[in-house]
């Protein structure tokens, strides 16, 4: 056996135990009326956590969309440009009153996570425990997206994370564009105090707000895109995944781009 097929035997082994098809390779003599690389059916699904680390031999995508909005002005009057740390943000998130998701709130959900973190997670909105809360991520969607990180070998508790807009729409719907335009630059100056290495934009809302498009998801999705230089990498919201689990392999090969970044 060649060095090259061991390798190709190993990357197929990892992709079956991650819940892909199975690739049936031919050995010296061909299975009658099977072509090399034949797809069947996986026997059975498994879990998006494979239990190994994520690997960096695989080439990164080719770039995508670039947005960069201009930073504010440290000098002007607005306050959020004047913010000097992620606990300033946060207290003007808490007496935000610039849209009316601030009149049914129960508390503001600012984001979380260290200083220091190299990845940034952002999602769509708060729902109602992150409502309830005042933390993001947190319900079952955030339990997954622990899971998630896991993967990855990324503690969440070394990542930040944080929403397009700061308090829970009504029955979770879809942020409107005058709410997104009134919150989004608290979290521009949360990317700007941050300077992460890798931007993880889940669900569409995210996506298409950090650059700034109108492309579905499916079209952003397998491309680096850049916010401000920073690399950004586009998957399916945790809430989605729990809808419809088969997007949980596509999420997971998502992830391991964004680590590859953070490794590289």
């Amino acid at each position: 056996m060649t060095n090259g097929r061991a390798l190709a035997l190993a990357y197929l082994e990892q992709q079956r135990l991650l819940g892909g098809d199975a690739v049936i390779l031919p050995t010296s003599e061909p299975t009658p009326g099977l072509r090399p690389g034949l797809v069947k059916p996986a026997a059975e699904s498994v879990s998006l956590t494979p239990g190994e680390s994520p690997g960096k031999t695989h080439t990164l995508p080719p770039p995508g969309l670039s947005f960069d909005p201009p930073s504010g002005d440290l000098f002007a009057a607005d306050p959020v440009q004047q913010a000097r740390t992620l606990a300033d943000i946060a207290a003007l998130v808490a007496e935000c009153t610039k849209c009316k998701l601030c009149e049914a709130r129960t508390n503001t959900v600012p984001g979380e996570g260290p200083t220091d973190a190299r990845l940034v997670v952002v999602g769509e909105g708060p729902g109602r425990t992150e409502d309830e809360t005042g933390r993001p991520f947190v319900g079952k969607a955030g339990e997954l997206l622990t899971k998630i990180l896991g993967a990855i070998e990324l503690p969440r508790e070394q990542v930040f994370i944080c929403n397009v807009v700061k308090c829970r729409p009504p029955e979770n719907r879809l942020p409107q564009y005058d709410e997104i335009a009134a919150c989004v630059p608290y979290l521009y100056r949360q990317i700007d105090l941050l300077k992460p290495a890798v931007i993880l934009a889940m669900g569409g809302t995210a996506a298409q707000t950090m650059l700034n498009t109108k492309q579905s998801l499916g079209a952003l999705r397998n491309q680096v895109h850049r916010f401000r230089g920073i690399p950004v990498i586009v998957t399916y919201h945790p809430a989605a995944l729990l809808r419809n689990p088969n997007w949980k392999r596509p999420t997971w090969d998502d992830v391991r781009i964004a680590r590859r970044i953070l490794d590289s």
